[in-house]
């Protein structure tokens, strides 16, 4: 893994913070997709399917590039959980909107995805939260589920697509109780340092 020189500032216009920024603005496009197409939407649905995917595939190189060549920022640290919410809300309510999601679903991955990233913007005073593995399970479990809502899969598919969904669903939820527990924490810890133990009164 590539690392900054020390002292040398990252710059925020670098491709990993562009690759996030496309997620972004593929949102829009993607919306536009599912609602296209009247009585005919297979066609504007698998369209919308591939918009979906690139802006996914987006998410695992963007974190990749920004540690490879050590250009991690905080911008891009609290853009890219953004972007992902934005992508995934998007195409939630559009689901939803359709009828081809339970409200209950997107309400709930809604509350989550919002209160998260409100919790993490109030937390800067304190520090950084960056996304937790557990996070980055959660994106990839609903990323699957929803590229599958989104196409017009029939059968034995559409029993997958609602056990995978199931399973992001609850990661989320369980994730989302994780970030107010290290939000706790990382306040307490900001308000309440721990003392640090010089060298001297160890060898007391």
């Amino acid at each position: 893994m590539s690392e900054p020189r020390p002292g040398t500032a990252v710059s925020r216009l670098n491709l990993a913070n562009a690759l996030t920024v496309a997620r972004v603005a593929l949102v829009p496009v993607f919306v536009v997709f599912m609602f296209s197409g009247g009585d005919n939407t297979s066609g504007w649905r698998v369209m919308a399917f591939a918009t979906y995917a690139l802006a996914a595939v987006t998410d695992q190189v963007d974190g990749y590039v920004a540690r490879s060549r050590g250009v991690v920022t905080d911008f891009g640290i609290i853009l890219d959980p953004i972007a992902d919410k934005a992508l995934t809300g998007a195409a939630l309510l559009c689901l939803s909107l359709l009828g081809d999601l339970s409200w209950l679903v997107t309400v709930v991955v809604a509350v989550r995805e919002i209160g998260v990233t409100l919790l993490r913007l109030r937390m800067i005073r304190y520090g950084v939260m960056a996304p937790s593995r557990g996070g980055k399970l959660k994106t990839l479990l609903l990323n699957c589920a929803i590229g599958l809502y989104v196409l017009p899969l029939e059968g034995p598919a559409a029993s997958v697509r609602a056990v995978v969904l199931a399973a992001g669903v609850l990661v989320a939820v369980v994730t989302g109780l994780d970030y107010v527990g290290r939000a706790l924490a990382l306040r307490r810890q900001a308000t309440h340092p721990v003392p640090a133990i010089s060298e001297e009164s160890d060898a007391g």
